[in-house]
């Protein structure tokens, strides 16, 4: 692969400065440039002059001369590594989205299309959500990493994707379990496997309303 000229309009940018840099380090900071991810671990880095060199992160390898002929972790590849470790692009396996819910900038796992969510989107134990179908308050019991087009819902043929009140929803989204609280006037002695029994349903059919207050 060879360089070539810039034909876009990448935005290039100095990044501030980091005590304790070498001066190849300090230079990848200082010098105007913008990185592009183009998948794979690869990213493009765009340098002042509008050349374009391809970055293989996970590969240490950058098609600028510095690196092929002199065998040196250029400037290039401190660059892209800089701006994965600060957040500023996302990792070799990722790429970059909006979150579902609120449309902040997230990184999710390339090549898998499907609704993302942030931190503060991501629903935790314990938080209290709404199921939009029916306006109940539900309780969230677990957040999985499994999507709803392949989870399959007990004692059925389908799976939750495919459960008549989900169709609405994206099969590909992830999967929460639920229960519904229990009373606070309510005997733990006395509590049935029915109460404690879980429910799954797409995230986007859920809308957070808080975490409990607990006190100190």
């Amino acid at each position: 692969m060879v360089p070539t000229k810039s034909t876009s309009t990448t935005p290039k940018r100095s990044l501030a400065p980091h005590a304790g840099a070498d001066s190849r380090a300090a230079r990848a900071r200082a010098e105007r440039m913008g990185v592009v991810p183009i998948g794979g671990g690869c990213y493009d880095v765009v340098t002042e002059t509008d050349t374009v060199y391809t970055v293989d992160l996970p590969g240490s390898r950058c098609t600028c001369p510095d690196h092929r002929y002199r065998h040196t972790r250029c400037k290039h590849l401190r660059r892209v590594a800089i701006e994965v470790n600060e957040g500023e692009v996302p990792p070799p396996g990722k790429s970059e989205t909006g979150c579902e819910t609120c449309g902040k900038r997230v990184y999710a796992t390339e090549h898998e299309p499907g609704p993302a969510y942030c931190e503060q989107c991501t629903l935790d134990v314990g938080d209290f959500v709404v199921d939009r179908e029916r306006e109940t308050l539900l309780v969230v019991a677990r957040t999985t990493d499994k999507r709803a087009d392949e989870v399959r819902v007990p004692g059925t043929d389908h799976t939750v994707a495919a459960h008549p009140t989900n169709r609405a929803y994206d099969g590909r989204d992830v999967v929460v379990e639920v229960m519904y609280p229990l009373r606070a006037d309510v005997d733990p002695e006395e509590i049935t496997g029915t109460q404690l029994e879980r429910y799954s349903f797409p995230r986007a059919r859920l809308e957070q309303r808080g975490r409990p207050h607990v006190e100190r």
